[in-house]
């Protein structure tokens, strides 16, 4: 988008590039990511879309000038950023879903023999009549008959669409760009038979997000651990964990012989130095408490160990608990990435590596 924009009383106007975006957070958490991108871009300009979740964001910016900086500094409560390259009005019946296909057509040389997924999400608002099933498999068939292969999963490319309350917004990306190959960044598991808790899927969450392979790994610690949903997805990655909670464990996770268990407070187990080379812990602890205790058993984390640590947002000033948080842990720890999950909710998630 581009606009004009006035210097000085009788001077030339000057061409100035807009860049529009949508952009998702979680739920409560959009003021934040806001906060975050006013940090990183000069004069950006917010419009809310879904309350507290999902705005628009305009950036006086080229698309690869934006890009290239979330991407340097990727904010930590933004999920999800899809480019609006078109705006289409939204006639609520079948020309909308011709509008999107005619747009398809007229983007063959951008999707031509790449794999290419279709994610539409809808505000509860929008007229725009149909369901995202609908909608890809109208746009699936034009994507084929211009020499694209529809997917589902793994795309190259993504077409975005959101439908607001009177228009569409549409952009292409690659899921590098658009922070996630799931509709907004929303990554869904299936629950499993036999699952200890939901808190599995926030460590599944991170092992995709973080690009980690937690089968790579030898000797886990799983600091805090009741009931034992992370040492169990560790157990099944085929890790030997040594699990540590005053609380008890799950009956279920008896059945590894893999598993050593520690019904103490981590303060209190003395851990053979430079045993493991991964520590995970989601405690349900103050932020600078959680730090504390993992401060303190560090030395029995071999050099180079990885470590995945939710932080608890308690307070009304996150930004500056994270930052407290990771100056103290910044001690003995490189942090490769913070990131707020989909399945973090009052928290987020660190990735660290021990230095």
């Amino acid at each position: 988008m581009v606009v004009w924009q006035a210097l000085d009383q009788g001077s030339t106007r000057r061409r100035t590039t807009v860049t529009q975006w949508i952009c998702t957070a979680n739920h409560g958490f959009a003021t934040y990511a806001m906060e975050e991108l006013r940090r990183l871009f000069n004069d950006v300009k917010f419009n809310q879309l879904a309350p507290n979740e999902i705005f628009r964001m305009e950036v006086p910016l080229e698309r690869e000038e934006a890009m290239a900086m979330l991407q340097q500094k990727e904010p930590i409560f933004l999920r999800h950023i899809q480019p609006v390259e078109r705006i289409l009005p939204i006639e609520g019946n079948a020309d909308d879903l011709q509008a999107l296909s005619d747009l398809v057509r007229n983007s063959r040389l951008r999707c031509e023999n790449r794999m290419t997924a279709v994610h539409l999400r809808r505000a509860d608002n929008s007229p725009f009549l149909y369901t995202a099933g609908d909608t890809k498999a109208i746009l699936d068939a034009v994507l084929s008959e211009v020499d694209c292969e529809p997917v589902v999963q793994s795309p190259e490319l993504i077409l975005s669409i959101y439908a607001g309350a009177q228009e569409l917004y549409v952009g292409w990306g690659t899921p590098e760009e658009q922070l996630s190959d799931w509709p907004g960044g929303a990554v869904r598991f299936q629950r499993e038979d036999g699952q200890i808790s939901r808190a599995k899927f926030k460590l599944l969450e991170a092992e995709r997000a973080f690009k980690l392979d937690f089968a790579s790994f030898g000797e886990a610690l799983d600091i805090g651990a009741a009931p034992g949903g992370w040492t169990q997805l560790l157990l099944e990655r085929g890790l030997y964990v040594t699990s540590v909670d005053p609380a008890e464990l799950h009956p279920s996770l008896k059945q590894y012989p893999r598993l050593t268990y520690w019904k103490k407070n981590a303060s209190d187990v003395k851990f053979k130095a430079e045993a493991f080379d991964l520590l995970v812990c989601d405690m349900s602890w103050s932020p600078m408490q959680m730090s504390k205790l993992v401060l303190e058993g560090i030395g029995a984390l071999a050099n180079g160990a990885t470590a995945i640590i939710t932080v608890k947002l308690m307070h009304k000033k996150p930004l500056q608990t994270i930052r407290d948080v990771i100056a103290k842990l910044e001690s003995a720890f490189v942090l490769v990435k913070a990131k707020q999950l989909f399945h973090n909710r009052d928290e987020i998630t660190l990735y660290l590596v021990k230095r």
